[in-house]
């Protein structure tokens, strides 16, 4: 392959932008070796790239830059309390735990969150009106076909024999 092929092939412009695949990357990486004239096409493609982004950046709204900071710095706290060990408390054998703790703990990897026991009631009730919609939902939907299949049949039927 020639020289001027290969900077006039847009393999360079992909390798820039980083969507070559692994072996146009270690192409474009030989030749870069091997060629002087593809080292200096691909450093300007780099700074035409470069420019490009410059002049057609937008300004990010006032603030952002604390937002973001502000939001790292809690991913930060919350990540510095998930490694701490949690906090346990005796509580005597005499007394139910349930009625002491109202709370079921519910831990993952990111956190620690606590959802009152009376929610899973609700939780309960939400999972089981939902099957019983399902199941009027096809009772339903099998009723309304096998009525239009009647239709059709009575339709066919007066088409079969007219009324005179």
């Amino acid at each position: 392959m020639e020289i001027r092929e290969i900077i006039e092939s847009g393999l360079l412009e992909t390798y820039v932008m980083g969507v070559a695949t692994d072996e146009e990357a270690e192409q474009v990486l030989s030749y870069q070796k091997k060629y002087a004239e593809v080292r200096t096409a691909l450093h300007q493609i780099e700074l035409d790239m470069e420019s490009f982004a410059q002049r057609n950046a937008i300004e990010p709204p006032a603030g952002m830059l604390e937002r973001i900071e502000d939001h790292i710095h809690e991913i930060q706290l919350r990540e510095n309390r998930s490694l701490r060990k949690p906090i346990t408390i005796d509580i005597p054998d005499d007394e139910p735990r349930e009625k002491s703790n109202p709370y079921i703990e519910v831990e993952s990897q990111d956190s620690h969150m606590r959802i009152h026991k009376a929610w899973r009631w609700v939780f309960a009730a939400v999972f089981v009106l939902g099957k019983v919609f399902l199941g009027f939902a096809i009772y339903y939907y099998l009723e309304n076909r096998q009525a239009k299949e009647q239709i059709q049949e009575l339709k066919m039927e007066i088409k079969q024999h007219p009324i005179r």
